[in-house]
């Protein structure tokens, strides 16, 4: 047993303790999982915006209007357009892990087709309810 603590391990023969970027290619389930998390840091900030936008509609007419001019622009749009596709990626993102939770979709081709499903899904919600919006409006 002393031998077996005493012995050196050469440079080559050492791994690294867990696995790393430069290790692993990138596939689009690990895409799929990173954007799961900034798509969530990022409705924090969309929801802010929601917050303002209401608060400025319950104080006054002019800070509805502030708001109201600011998120109507052409850059407020951009960043509605955004926070949408946030929205819908994240639910979309959601739902294959509740799938996930029930024991399904985690071999192979149901895996990949979870991520082709959350990364389609979240760009055709987004464009149904801004096409809804712009017919309605």
């Amino acid at each position: 047993m002393a031998e077996a603590k005493n012995r050196t391990v050469s440079p080559e023969a050492r791994r690294p303790l867990s696995p790393h970027l430069q290790i692993y290619r990138p596939m689009l389930t690990m895409m799929m999982s990173i954007m799961h998390r900034i798509t969530g840091m990022a409705l924090y900030a969309g929801t802010l915006l929601l917050a303002w936008w209401l608060i400025a509609a319950a104080t006054d007419a002019r800070a509805f209007d502030t708001a109201n001019s600011v998120l109507t622009s052409f850059l407020g749009r951009i960043v509605l357009l955004g926070f949408t596709w946030a929205l819908f990626h994240h639910l979309m993102g959601g739902l294959r892990h509740f799938i996930w939770d029930t024991g399904r979709g985690m071999d192979h081709p149901e895996r990949e087709y979870l991520a082709q499903a959350t990364l389609i899904g979240g760009f055709v919600l987004t464009a149904v309810v801004w096409i809804i919006a712009y017919t309605v409006r």
